[in-house]
C-alpha cells in the first residue's frame, strides 16, 4: 500500500467460519484495523485520498496539478488514478453528509427544518445537480443528479429527505416556481407550506416595472430612429444643395 510517506506492506489474515449453525458461515471476515489504512481493494492509503480531496476542494487545484504534486512527493501514481481516488473521496463525503444519525443530531436542537431545493445545470443537455438544503442550519441534506427534473423524479428524492429527517418536523419549503417541484411537494409533503425564494419573489414583483420600462425603451428607440432619419435626410439634402451651389 502506498502512503504519503512511502510504501507499507500489510499482512492481513482473512478468517472464514465453517460452522453450519453460524449466521456468518462462509463469510470472509477481515481485520477491522485494515479499514483505518486503506479502502477495500485499493492500493493507496487514506492519507493519499484525503490529500487529493483537500487539494481539490480547499486549494482548488485541478487533477493534473494534484497529480504533479503527488509525483513531486515521490508517489508513483497515474493521473487516471487521481481521478478515481477523487471520485472515492466524493462518495465518502456524500455518505458523511447524508448520514441520518448525524443529521438528526445536528438538527435536533433547532426542533424544526426548513428545506430549500434548487438545481444547477452546468451545460445544456447534461444532468442537473439538484440539492436539498436545510435553511436554518445550512446542512446539505441531499445532492442528486437528475436527467429530466420531472415530478416523478422529485417525489422519491423528497421522500428520501423526509426519511433522513425522521421525526423532525418540516415547517416550510422554499424553491423557485417550477411546476414539477410544486406538484412533487404537494404529493410528498402535502401539509407543508411552500413559497418562492426571495430572489424569485423580487423578480416577479419587478416584472410589471420591467415590462413598462421595456415598452418605454422601445418607444424611445422609435423616436430616436425618426430623428436620426430626419437628420440624415437634412444632411443629405444640404450636401446636394452645396454641390449645386458649387
Amino acid at each position: 500500500m502506498t502512503t504519503l510517506t512511502g510504501c507499507v506492506g500489510l499482512s492481513v489474515q482473512v478468517r472464514v467460519c465453517h460452522r453450519e449453525d453460524c449466521l456468518l458461515e462462509g463469510v470472509a471476515l477481515r481485520a477491522e484495523g485494515e479499514g483505518r489504512w486503506v479502502l477495500p481493494e485499493h492500493e493507496f492509503g487514506l492519507d493519499v485520498l484525503a490529500f487529493i480531496g483537500e487539494q481539490r476542494y480547499r486549494e482548488h487545484r485541478s487533477v493534473p496539478e494534484i497529480h504533479a504534486r503527488l509525483r513531486h512527493k515521490g508517489i508513483a501514481i497515474s493521473e487516471r488514478t487521481c481521478t478515481n481516488l477523487l471520485d472515492r473521496y466524493d462518495e465518502l463525503v456524500s455518505l458523511k453528509l447524508l448520514d441520518s444519525g448525524r443529521l438528526r443530531e445536528a438538527l435536533k436542537r433547532q426542533g424544526r427544518a426548513v428545506l430549500a431545493i434548487d438545481g444547477l445545470a452546468p451545460d445544456v443537455g447534461h444532468e442537473v445537480l439538484w440539492v436539498v438544503r436545510e435553511c436554518l442550519s445550512g446542512q446539505v441534506l441531499l445532492a442528486r443528479p437528475l436527467l429530466s427534473g420531472s415530478e416523478q423524479e422529485f417525489v422519491p428524492l423528497l421522500k428520501e429527505v423526509k426519511r433522513a429527517l425522521g421525526p423532525l418536523p418540516t415547517v416550510g419549503v422554499v424553491s423557485d416556481g417550477q411546476r414539477s417541484i410544486r406538484n412533487a411537494l404537494a404529493h410528498a409533503l402535502p401539509h407543508v407550506p411552500h413559497q418562492l425564494c426571495h430572489f424569485h419573489y423580487l423578480r416577479e414583483a419587478a416584472r410589471p416595472l420591467y415590462e413598462v420600462d421595456r415598452h418605454a425603451k422601445k418607444e424611445l428607440k422609435k423616436r430616436v430612429r425618426e430623428v436620426r432619419s430626419e437628420l440624415a435626410r437634412v444632411l443629405w439634402t444640404g450636401g446636394l444643395s452645396s454641390q449645386r451651389h458649387l
